[in-house]
């Protein structure tokens, strides 16, 4: 469907990527990935059409109609829900209006009668009565009330709805391709799911960046590597690419190490003998070999992966968290209601909400930032808790102190030097330590948050949303440091593999109570799906 030929970007004279050759077909799912910026969604935006290439072209099948994610929040503002939804094929939305406006004039010419009919033709052929009903049945798969929003004018949503109606948008009328820039933010995981299923079913060509690793292993049947300057596909999903890819840079270093062993002994043979003349045709020989061994090093990847790990000062003892009864309403809704668990030693617990703002709040409470209506929580006297907030803006706004200085306090070591390795190995180098930090971007404050909680060396975490802002690099950093974490972790995440692969416990926290089971994510879900809840 879609055909790229010798495509190349350069921005401010520099190549981001160049030489591109691929071809999209129908029937398959692309996930687009690499490192924040190697180009991702600038590669989304050349394939829609909405920026040019520096050099190489798109070609797109005649009569394929393509539809994109749009990113812009407001562009809808004025629209109701429907209309926006509608706008999703253009050409559709065009022949309503123009329906409209022909039933409306006042006379109506027997010329007028002529243009409805052929317009009514058009819309009957392109599925146009059904339109409503579609509409309505993408809102409900992404979690909204089509009943309540489907006639407001967008404005009048939040943000984390107007994200699904511009998702339903991009879904809406069969479109022959589908681009997404990470439709998963913002959804629950019953939404993921339904849109996982949605593209599963999907006939078209779907192509999609997405840091959330459950779902390109669920959607995609190729992925889109953009790493080396280079836009490479590859056949699988996400975990065969990853598991390849790795399996291919060790091969490339052992062949590396294998060839600098052998130069090594070429070179000692030559020094000990291009003296003896007995042995002088053999040194010759030997150089030549060394000439065609030349140590090929590894492609200058763009990915860094920075170094993720929690040590515990000391150990905890028997005694964690005992909550008993909390409740708390915020701004009139009852957020929190009669919340009660103990945490065990060894406890790794994935917290669970229909509203986030739950687990939020929970957490905050715990961590001494708001008082309960009522109940009480007590921590263990050998506990030492460090937090990860959701919102971090109170650590940042405001605050024009460089990286170093911001990071000296919650260190032992004020050496420039320990905070300079101690930075670097979370990918912050050079002269970037001097960057105030109320201008870093969501990445970089997370990865900061996050150097800020190890230097803590507590026993227990208690962690809000951490992979929001990190690309796939840093996400699988966190993930494996808090799965060798040896201590008591609380946490919440919309990132499937972060929950299946830490959590052993699971709460739900409910209109009253929790459902708190001992289990993995995955089980988790079966058991509430097989109880209907």
């Amino acid at each position: 469907m879609i055909t790229v030929s010798n495509l190349s970007l350069n921005f401010s004279g520099e190549p981001l990527f160049s030489d591109v050759n691929l071809k999209f077909t129908e029937g398959n799912c692309y996930g687009v990935i690499g490192a924040n910026g190697a180009g991702k969604s600038t590669f989304l935006r050349i394939l829609s059409g909405e920026l040019d290439s520096t050099t190489g072209e798109v070609s797109v099948k005649p009569g394929i109609r393509m539809s994109v994610l749009r990113q812009d929040h407001f562009a809808f503002d004025d629209f109701t829900v429907l209309d926006t939804i509608i706008q999703g094929n253009a050409r559709l939305y065009e022949i309503m209006k123009e329906k409209e406006t022909l039933y409306a004039k006042d006379p109506f010419t027997e010329e007028d009668g002529n243009r409805a009919a052929d317009l009514e033709a058009e819309f009957a052929e392109m599925d146009g009565w059904n339109a409503d009903t579609e509409a309505c049945q993408l809102l409900e798969g992404l979690g909204l009330d089509s009943d309540e929003v489907l006639y407001r004018p967008l404005r009048t949503l939040g943000d984390s709805e107007k994200v699904k109606v511009l998702l339903a948008q991009a879904l809406f009328g069969k479109p022959d391709v589908i681009m997404l820039d990470e439709p998963t933010n913002h959804l629950d995981v019953h939404a993921i799911h339904w849109l996982e299923d949605f593209l599963f079913d999907f006939m078209g060509t779907v192509i999609v960046v997405s840091h959330d690793r459950h779902f390109l292993n669920n959607v995609c049947t190729h992925i889109v590597d953009i790493d080396f300057g280079k836009v490479q596909a590859y056949v699988g999903n996400y975990e065969f690419w990853y598991e390849a890819s790795q399996m291919t840079q060790r091969m490339i270093r052992d062949q590396n190490k294998k060839n600098e062993d052998k130069i090594k002994e070429l070179q000692n043979f030559i020094q000990r003998f291009s003296a003896n003349k007995s042995k002088a045709r053999q040194a010759t020989s030997r150089r030549k070999l060394i000439d065609k061994l030349t140590v090929e090093e590894l492609p200058a990847s763009s990915r860094r992966y920075p170094w993720v790990g929690f040590s515990m000062d000391r150990e905890a003892g028997k005694d964690i968290l005992e909550v008993k009864g909390i409740s708390k309403t915020i701004d009139g809704e009852k957020v929190l209601n009669d919340v009660s668990f103990i945490v065990r030693k060894g406890d790794k617990i994935g917290f669970l909400a229909q509203n986030e703002l739950a687990t939020t709040t929970l957490f905050q409470i715990l961590m001494g930032e708001l008082e309960p209506d009522e109940g009480t929580f007590k921590w263990g006297v050998s506990t030492s808790q460090s937090y990860f907030p959701k919102d971090n803006s109170a650590y940042f706004n405001g605050h024009k102190e460089n990286m170093l200085n911001w990071l000296a306090p919650y260190s032992k070591d004020t050496l420039e030097s320990t905070l300079r390795g101690f930075l670097g190995r979370m990918l912050f180098s050079g002269d970037d330590v001097y960057k105030s930090v109320d201008v870093l971007s969501g990445g970089e404050k997370v990865r900061l948050m996050l150097s800020r909680m190890m230097l803590f060396g507590s026993n227990v975490l208690v962690v809000d949303q951490p992979t929001n802002h990190l690309d796939l690099e840093s996400i699988t950093a966190v993930n494996n440091g808090m799965i060798d974490f040896k201590g008591n972790l609380l946490f919440a995440s919309h990132d499937h593999e972060f929950m299946q692969t830490i959590a052993n416990r699971i709460i739900e926290i409910r209109e009253e109570g929790v459902l708190d089971k001992d289990c993995t994510y995955d089980e988790f879900l079966e058991f509430r799906e097989a109880r209907g809840k």
